[in-house]
């Protein structure tokens, strides 16, 4: 038999529920669509036929209930891939370890995690309202240097991408995890685009956005669109695929991020009914796991 988990590394509340997200093991489904704001988690449950858990702690929020004879958790994440190192790690917890014994365990449960985002274009090509798949995840934090996560990486685009880079002068040793390609098959139709997705840990400088700091990296947009490996560009930025897509992975689980594409960078667009949109990415996030075999 394993060693129990001590005190200090699986942290439960006084009623048993796990640390940061305030969940007990039941509260959760196997389908989980992982938002970043609070109120977005409203936005998904409306159209749910029921819900049976309504749990909240700082920024997460989470939802169970029913949605066609499906049973779907949603979640605030909050902004950034320190939360969801928080949030994947504590809802692998949930499924894959007794609470009581505080062991692993044996039989281990597969999550699905369903990213509903925003994002901003780096390609002219890709506009704004519409929406976008991550085949894979490109990480310039440095979440994933802290896992033994190297037989889960896209070893040969990742050489690729450092070497035209060429940033370890700045700190930046980029981290690639493609997505889950049979998840992705159940959001796939013609209404979806697809693109490498760059993930980072800020909005501003880590995005290349300049208001009154000068960047490091004066074309840092500019050098992430140019680059292609095969039939792969990096197609827009935003703070959570990456690494969801690589903690996911680890645990044996699996992810893919869709996003509502909201700004282009390329051509300074933002769009003016971005509510509206995130609206109809979430009903064909929803209608697509209805139809799937998903449980």
């Amino acid at each position: 038999m394993s060693s129990s988990l001590g005190s200090s590394e699986l942290i439960l509340n006084p009623d048993g529920s796990i640390y940061h997200l305030n969940l007990l093991p039941e509260d959760i489904s196997n389908i989980i669509i992982t938002v970043g704001d609070q109120n977005r988690v409203h936005e998904v449950s409306k159209y749910f036929d029921s819900i049976e858990v309504q749990k909240s702690k700082r920024e997460f929020l989470a939802h169970t209930g029913m949605y066609l004879g499906k049973r779907i958790t949603v979640i605030s994440t909050g902004i950034g891939t320190d939360n969801i190192d928080i949030v994947f790690n504590e809802l692998d917890a949930l499924a894959n370890i007794d609470f009581d014994t505080r062991q692993i365990k044996d039989t281990k449960k597969q999550l699905n995690f369903i990213r509903v985002g925003t994002s901003g274009s780096l390609q002219p090509g890709i506009p704004i309202d519409s929406f976008l798949m991550s085949t894979a995840g490109i990480g310039f934090d440095n979440l994933l240097h802290f896992y033994d996560c190297g037989h889960i990486k896209n070893q040969e685009l990742e050489l690729a991408l450092t070497q035209y880079l060429d940033w370890s002068g700045h700190n930046i040793h980029p981290y690639v995890v493609d997505f889950d390609k049979d998840l992705a098959d159940i959001f796939n139709s013609n209404r979806i685009r697809f693109g490498a997705t760059g993930t980072n840990s800020g909005f501003y400088g880590p995005q290349g956005r300049t208001l009154r700091i000068p960047p490091a990296i004066k074309d840092f947009n500019e050098k992430l669109a140019a680059f292609s490996f095969g039939n792969t560009r990096i197609t827009n930025l935003e703070m959570e695929t990456a690494a969801m897509y690589g903690i996911a992975k680890l645990h044996g689980h699996r992810a893919v991020s869709l996003n509502a594409i909201l700004a282009n960078r390329a051509t300074k667009e933002f769009s003016t009914q971005g509510h509206q949109t995130i609206d109809k990415l979430i009903q064909y996030t929803l209608e697509c796991i209805a139809k799937s075999q998903l449980v």
